[in-house]
């Protein structure tokens, strides 16, 4: 049988690899995590600075952040406090980034039956975010304050890899920017040094396959949609 080429295998990758949003209980072994990680860390970066620093939780670091990280959650949408980002977040969705973002929304609420006008469902889908959708493992990344946004474009980089890495591995995983809204609390949870700041989470484990929110998938923009050639 015929090897398949390089380029084909990164776009089976990334046409198989989805956002998990619910995992089965079941530990990831530490060497394929190590791999995974491995396996990232050749991510490329500006003057090779490998700015990302990563804290990856299993077992009961996992579930002791889990459980504070949700009660501190409702107890602050019940409060109307605000949320924090160390990272300035969209300003608003216009045109077909909204078309995207609602076209994606709508994929998951249908999948798991909410319905447009039941808040109450859409609110405790939102908060399983904070139960890491059930996920063994959360690698939550940070980078140094001094670096800046180029540091934070590396950090995104090394998720995409991260993610790639993990499906080549068999390993479900979602990467959640609703876990950077909570910076503040993470920062205090983890007592991180200050310098640091708060990108994103990615939770990761085996997918429970038989959950209707694995069921649907995105769609991506056509290459002319995306893409403004210049050959002259």
């Amino acid at each position: 049988m015929q090897t398949p080429d390089p380029a084909t295998v990164l776009e089976e990758l990334l046409t198989h690899r989805y956002s998990c949003r619910a995992f089965l209980p079941t530990p990831v072994p530490r060497s394929t995590i190590e791999r995974i990680l491995g396996i990232a860390q050749r991510t490329a970066s500006w003057c090779n600075a490998q700015p990302w620093q990563v804290y990856l939780f299993s077992g009961t670091a996992t579930e002791r952040l889990r459980a504070a990280l949700y009660a501190h959650v409702q107890a602050e949408r019940a409060s109307g406090a605000p949320s924090h980002y160390d990272y300035d977040g969209p300003r608003e969705y216009l045109g077909v980034y909204l078309q995207r973002r609602r076209e994606c929304g709508l994929q998951l609420y249908s999948s798991l039956g909410i319905g447009r006008a039941d808040k109450a469902g859409a609110e405790r889908q939102a908060l399983e975010n904070f139960r890491f959708f059930g996920a063994p493992h959360l690698a939550l990344i940070t980078c140094a304050e001094s670096l800046r946004t180029y540091g934070a474009i590396d950090c995104g980089a090394y998720v995409a890899n991260f993610l790639l890495a993990a499906e080549a591995l068999g390993v479900a995983s979602i990467a959640q920017a609703a876990l950077g809204s909570q910076s503040d609390f993470l920062r205090t949870h983890l007592v991180l040094p200050p310098e640091r700041r708060v990108i994103c989470g990615i939770s990761f484990g085996y997918a429970d396959q038989a959950h209707p929110a694995n069921a649907f998938r995105t769609r991506r923009a056509t290459l002319a949609e995306a893409v403004t050639w210049l050959d002259a």
